[in-house]
């Protein structure tokens, strides 16, 4: 608000007030002075639509929306009252209507710049680029200022990228708007660096690759300045485009002269390199192993500390040449010896590790111990101490040997060990951790110790122990350690993301939620990290955690249709051309994020677990949602996986690595997971559509009445969750993070529901039926009614058992358990709303026979089972919430009464007493809000009559 810009205007000062309380959130009292000034000034628009926004923003989104309609329909011209309605339209995500309210303005005003210059960006907020084109050209006409006219042409270009006919946008939109670029040109009217850039961008997007280079290297080019080398990373470009590879290895070597330590440049010199010798060109593999040695040379003789490119470079063109069978790698040396050289050299940076983890490769595998002993060696430790280990006394030599500790796990040498020898490289590895803390006392408490990647590879060897052996009490040490790990560095990221899949992977959620906090995720890591969140929150019974997670999620995609509109606004105002497709495509990318589509089905199921038919009636939540059970609006075909699968820090050997067959499993998983929940969504949105009325309604009386029977929806989402569930069979917990499809397949939930929702679309046929022609609908409804029970039985059967219980003094935890529970609530949600459906129908029913008993026109002898099997129906569900209750409750005491003392986690005793606490913490939250759930459901059960 406070950007509205001074306006020398005699209502500017009766306005401020109205607009100091809305920039300081005191919304009631915006409204309340909004109403003074327009008892005294009725004509006054723009306290109108202040007032407006103020409502907007107190929850009256309808009364504002009718104030502020007034005011758009006499078509303002002035500018408080237009940046007013832009500021409204904006919260109220009505973009559309700003387009409406400028090109008003615009007719009124048809000279001014501004008026016209919103327009243009109202219609860049819903991406209207025929207008846009338009509306700058206008600009342009009106102000001939050369950013308007490049307005118009990049909006030419954005009509081209979004194009569905690919080749409309090669002959007509591209072409137009290079040659109106080329007029300019011609003209010698071309200013400034943006106007080169989308000048580019259009050669490079119609493939006129000599055009562009001669662009570039013209005078056109020297306007390329705003960042480094731009002009030379252009041409290299262009020259792999145009397969022009002398040039494009001349100017490597060049730019590698100025600049030895560039590594995208030597990467370009390989490549142009192999091209030429597969041409039979020169140079040869000689003259690159000669340039190469002449980096290195030039490194050698210098006093200061070397580069590390031309070293890393040698390596790679080892890697190169061993790949192509070329006998000359040998005359650049052995590549145990010149990684050996390299450690020497490098070994105390922290960037040494990653360095040659990707040429580990070219070791054959008898010289791996042989590479790891000589680095040792050279690693400057003291004398071994009581327990046996030797340590470094600075950070440099504590860096070195790091690096070894993190280069013997990537060669495999960890995961050869047997139990004792890992045990005993635990025991090292703490040590040095222990120790390297004196060296980072000074730190603040953002910056990490030295030493948390040893604590971080103790962890590890610990999850390879439990993963081996099933040993819980490995896990339990691991928890401790990055504990003690998070205690001396709060802000590594790394200890709290292996934390919370730990703790989620073991069954404790309540942990996991300050822990996911204490990241801060930024922006797109909502996305790329947030299913390490959304994932278990529900499944392990914490549905208030559950939809905490889920809007944190859902806040950042609803926002991200409005933040990129601006970014694209913020663009075209500062000509950075080039950006603009890429917001485009970033926001298309977020729009069908995978984890998009699942946080907001989950949220919609959430909020139909804890309310639909409790505090609100199953049809007003299905409503207040805007869920149409007839729309599948998921894109499935053209979903995008932006999970980041390698956010946790793995030192583990090729072979071990996540695979890309492995991702792409996961990913199948996850979209039929997805698909499961989502028709369950849609069939529970279409129970609400078909409710039935309280009047009776059977086919002669609909018959009569004329009433049209609704589409039936129900069978078609049946047979496709049938469909989805047969897929899904095949698929086991192979992936990096799996969802929860095996253990509902597993516990029977599934097919519960579906049974569920048949027995509704029996009802269903039952309710549109002559009574005197449904025996066997009614038959198979009784047979629906006691599967049900029997199935719901089957699936509490599968929750018995101690979540958390010690024997010999050891402690174990069952999470499927757990997840089994919440499974068996699910169920009984959606067993409840069908079964409130089933009395829907059959009430008036009942209603309508025992009328025809008192008249005595007929016998209903035969017509009573489906009644009386609905009854028992509805006795039996008592019973189980009976059950699980009472299962519930002898949970939360055994946990209550669980001895701590009784635990022998000697090592980390203070550390595992407490995290056990955090374990039956979070297990009593989660019993808490199932049971709570299931006495609401039972409460309500008890009123089902028909």
């Amino acid at each position: 608000m406070a950007a509205r810009g001074h306006v020398q205007d005699p209502n500017d000062r009766r306005l401020r007030p109205i607009y100091d309380y809305l920039d300081n959130g005191n919304n009631k009292m915006a409204i309340q002075q909004a109403d003074k000034l327009l008892k005294k000034h009725k004509d006054l628009h723009c306290a109108k639509v202040l007032k407006a926004i103020g409502l907007q923003r107190t929850g009256k989104q309808d009364e504002a929306f009718a104030l502020a309609q007034e005011v758009a329909t006499l078509e303002p011209t002035d500018d408080n009252s237009l940046q007013a309605l832009t500021i409204l339209y904006r919260e109220m995500h009505r973009p559309e209507l700003v387009t409406k309210l400028y090109e008003a303005a615009v007719r009124k005003v048809p000279s001014s710049e501004e008026y016209h210059s919103h327009l243009f960006m109202a219609y860049a907020r819903v991406g209207e680029y025929k207008k846009m084109q338009q509306a700058g050209m206008t600009l342009y006409k009106i102000v001939p200022k050369n950013p308007y006219y490049f307005w118009s042409v990049m909006s030419l270009v954005m009509q081209a990228i979004s194009a569905q006919d690919k080749k409309l946008s090669q002959t007509m939109f591209l072409p137009l708007a290079e040659r109106m670029v080329e007029k300019m040109v011609k003209e010698e009217k071309i200013e400034a660096e943006a106007e080169v850039q989308l000048y580019y961008m259009i050669l490079e997007r119609l493939g006129k690759y000599v055009e562009a280079l001669e662009v570039v290297r013209g005078q056109l080019g020297e306007k390329l300045t705003s960042e480094l080398q731009s002009r030379e990373n252009k041409c290299m470009s262009l020259y792999k485009q145009l397969e022009r590879w002398p040039e494009c290895n001349a100017l490597s070597c060049k730019l590698l002269l100025k600049n030895p330590d560039d590594w995208q440049f030597y990467m370009s010199y390989f490549d142009s390199l192999f091209h030429l010798i597969d041409q039979v060109i020169s140079p040869s593999v000689a003259q690159a192993i000669a340039f190469v040695e002449e980096r290195l040379a030039v490194e050698e003789a210098k006093e200061t500390r070397p580069l590390r490119g031309p070293f890393l470079a040698r390596l790679e063109l080892i890697r190169r040449l061993r790949a192509r069978g070329c006998p000359e790698e040998q005359e650049l040396g052995e590549p145990l010896e010149l990684m050996f050289q390299y450690f020497i050299k490098f070994g105390d940076k922290p960037c040494c590790i990653s360095d040659l983890k990707i040429y580990l490769d070219l070791l054959t595998t008898d010289h791996h111990v042989q590479f790891i002993n000589r680095l040792m060696e050279t690693v400057p430790l003291s004398e071994p101490q009581d327990d046996g280990v030797a340590l470094p006394g600075d950070t440099r030599a504590l860096q070195r040997h790091l690096c070894v500790a993190q280069l013997s796990r990537a060669l495999g040498l960890h995961h050869a060990l047997d139990t004792t020898g890992k045990l005993d490289l635990i025991r090292q590895l703490k040590s040095h951790y222990r120790h390297g803390l004196q060296f980072g006392k000074s730190c603040l408490k953002t910056e990490l110790q030295f030493s948390d990647m040893y604590c971080l590879l103790a962890s590890h060897v610990y999850i390879d122990l439990w993963a081996e052996t099933g040993d819980e009490t490995m896990l339990w040490q691991c928890l401790g350690l990055l504990e003690e790990g998070l205690s001396h560095s709060s802000s590594n990221a790394q200890f709290k993301l292996l934390l919370i899949l730990l703790f989620c992977r073991m069954g404790a959620f309540e942990p996991v939620v300050d822990l996911y906090s204490s990241l801060d995720a930024k922006h797109v890591q909502h996305d790329t990290i947030g299913f390490l969140l959304t994932r278990y929150a529900e499944s392990l019974g914490q549905f208030a955690a559950a939809s905490q997670s889920c809007n944190f999620s859902l806040r950042f995609f609803h926002s991200n249709q409005k933040d990129t509109s601006e970014y694209i606004i913020q663009a075209y105002k500062y000509g950075a051309f080039e950006k603009i497709p890429e917001f485009i495509a970033f926001r298309s990318r977020l729009n069908r994020s995978l984890h998009f589509a699942q946080v907001r089905t989950e949220r919609m199921l959430l909020d139909l677990f804890l309310e639909a038919d409790l505090s609100s009636s199953l049809e007003d939540n299905v409503k207040s949602m805007g869920l149409c059970p007839e729309e599948d609006d998921i894109p499935w075909t053209d979903m995008r996986d932006n999970r980041d699968l390698t956010v946790l820090t793995s030192w583990d050997p090729a072979d071990r690595q996540l695979s890309e067959e492995q991702r792409s499993f996961s990913l199948q998983e996850e979209l039929l997971w997805l698909k499961v929940r989502f028709l369950t969504l849609r069939l529970v949105g279409t129970l609400a559509v078909l409710s039935h009325p309280p009047t009776p309604r059977n086919a002669e009386k609909a018959a009569e009445n004329g009433v049209v029977a609704k589409p039936d929806i129900l069978r078609p989402l049946l047979d496709q969750l049938n469909t989805t569930l047969q897929n899904g069979a095949q698929f086991l917990e192979r992936g990096p993070s799996p969802t929860r499809l095996a253990h509902a397949l597993a516990s029977g939930s599934c097919h519960c529901q579906v049974l569920a929702f048949q027995l509704a679309a029996y009802v269903q046929e039952l309710d549109a039926a002559a009574l005197e022609e449904t025996t066997e609908v009614q038959t198979q409804i009784s047979n629906s009614f006691k599967s049900l029970l029997i199935q719901l039985k089957e699936i509490l059967n599968k929750c018995k058992g101690d979540l958390l219980e010690v024997k010999e003094g050891q402690c174990k935890t069952q999470p499927t358990l757990l997840e089994n529970l919440v499974f068996f609530v699910e169920t009984v949600c959606v067993v409840h709303w069908v079964s409130c459906f089933c009395a829907g129908v059959l009430r008036p029913l009942k209603a309508s026979l025992q009328k025809r008993k008192k008249k005595k026109k007929e016998p209903i002898s035969a017509t009573m089972v489906v009644f009386s099997g609905f009854q028992e129906f509805t006795a039996g569900l008592q019973s189980l919430f009976s059950e699980v209750l009472d299962h519930i409750k002898g949970q939360e005491t055994s946990l209550t009464a669980l001895k701590l003392g009784e635990l022998t986690l000697e090592e980390v005793m203070p550390a595992g007493v407490r995290i056990v606490g955090v374990w039956v913490s979070s297990y009593l939250r989660s019993l808490q809000e199932l049971g709570d759930l299931l006495k609401k459901r039972a409460d309500v059960l008890k009123s089902l009559k028909i």
